[in-house]
């Protein structure tokens, strides 16, 4: 019989929170919540005031108002839109505004969306991070030129947990009359978020980060001149044909409810990340040649990632079994070339590859840590008893 799976990849997604699964559940088979929200009749109309009803539980965590959030099918769709969309929206009201500004240390939904790009015409500059996984503001304030129209980042990477100062580069950028696109899938309802007072002009969120429901995010668009997106979606008229389609209320509801409920919990869950991330590296930082990938200061405590010398990396991901965890980001967990965003850090290939992300969440306990740290311990002393060189 194999031995019980112990989740730790919590970055990669969350389970969703029981109460979300009740209320999705009784919304499924519902009979007078299962209509069209855009139908004009009783049960339409019914079926828009749970979608109205998700939207201000979701923007009270964002701090902003309901009316300023298009729905989507999750963080990956909300970045391509938010990205693609101001991209080609600006560049034809704008003479010359094609140069658009991101970082090497982004996710995939944001990075291949910039490469697209290039090949349609738009000059894209790659920033690298400093030592520390941030980017200094000073770093953008040289990439900017007049022709620059979107800055794109992430606010806490998905691999390292670095967490950006996004008032700071928001203002940079709102200064300079950029549009500033935050990927805040790793953020939404573990870091406070307030839109109203942020020099944030689009958000991308989404729920199974949060203990939502899969297939359901959102995109923040403030309320600005200059500050649109074109559609990548045609059909119908749904919310002002920005994202047209057919609303699905269930996973609506759900994300609301999420985010409503990650609002009220969001101290402690932090507090109680703290102490495991702080648990696991006590247990296993005095082994030679182990660090971490981020300073602990610098990052969200429910994503530790550390990285380990002469050690070979997907042998260590096998022996840590029945460990759930990650070499990187779950998109990229498949591909044996190192993360881009570990060597934009500076790690060379093998550091890379040693690299291990432990995530935690709300059912994390200290029985998991402790397994974590003794299987982490356990397979390193092996694999370098294997090896014929061992750390000194």
């Amino acid at each position: 019989m194999s031995a019980p799976l112990v989740y730790l990849d919590y970055a990669a997604s969350t389970p969703v929170d029981k109460r979300v699964v009740a209320l999705m559940s009784a919304l499924s088979v519902g009979a007078d919540t299962f209509a069209n929200a855009s139908s004009v009749h009783a049960a339409g109309r019914r079926a828009q005031a749970i979608v109205r009803e998700a939207a201000r539980q979701l923007s009270k965590c964002l701090g902003t108002a309901p009316e300023r959030l298009v729905w989507t099918s999750g963080a990956t769709e909300s970045n391509n839109l938010a990205i693609a969309g101001a991209a080609h929206y600006r560049a034809t009201r704008r003479t010359g505004g094609k140069h658009l500004i991101t970082m090497r240390t982004e996710h995939k939904s944001v990075t291949d969306v910039f490469r697209a790009l290039e090949g349609r015409g738009f000059d894209v500059t790659w920033l690298a991070p400093g030592p520390d996984g941030r980017l200094a503001t000073d770093t953008l304030r040289q990439a900017l030129r007049d022709d620059t129209q979107l800055v794109s980042l992430m606010h806490v990477n998905n691999e390292t947990g670095v967490i950006q100062d996004i008032a700071a580069i928001g203002a940079l950028c709102r200064d300079a009359g950029v549009l500033f696109h935050v990927d805040a899938a790793q953020s939404l309802g573990k870091l406070p978020i307030e839109l109203e007072y942020l020099p944030v002009d689009l958000m991308s969120v989404t729920a199974h980060k949060v203990y939502g429901p899969k297939g359901i995010g959102a995109l923040y668009i403030a309320d600005r001149p200059g500050c649109h997106v074109e559609p990548l979606l045609f059909g119908g008229g749904q919310q002002d044909r920005l994202r047209p389609g057919t609303l699905p209320v269930p996973l609506i509801a759900g994300f609301g409810a999420a985010a409503a409920i990650a609002e009220l919990a969001m101290e402690a869950d932090h507090a109680h990340a703290q102490r495991l991330s702080e648990r696991l590296w006590h247990g296993i930082r005095d082994l030679p040649g182990v660090a971490m990938t981020a300073l602990a200061e610098l990052t969200y405590p429910g994503i530790l990632s550390v990285n380990i010398e002469d050690v070979e990396g997907e042998s260590l991901l096998l022996g840590l079994e029945p460990l759930c965890v990650a070499t990187g980001s779950a998109c990229n967990s498949r591909d044996q070339e190192p993360s881009s965003v570990l060597r934009a850090l500076g790690l060379d290939d093998k550091r890379a590859q040693s690299t291990i992300r432990f995530s935690f969440g709300r059912a994390t306990t200290n029985a998991d840590i402790d397994l974590a740290v003794q299987r982490y311990r356990d397979t390193v002393v092996k694999l370098r008893n294997l090896a014929p060189e061992r750390v000194a």
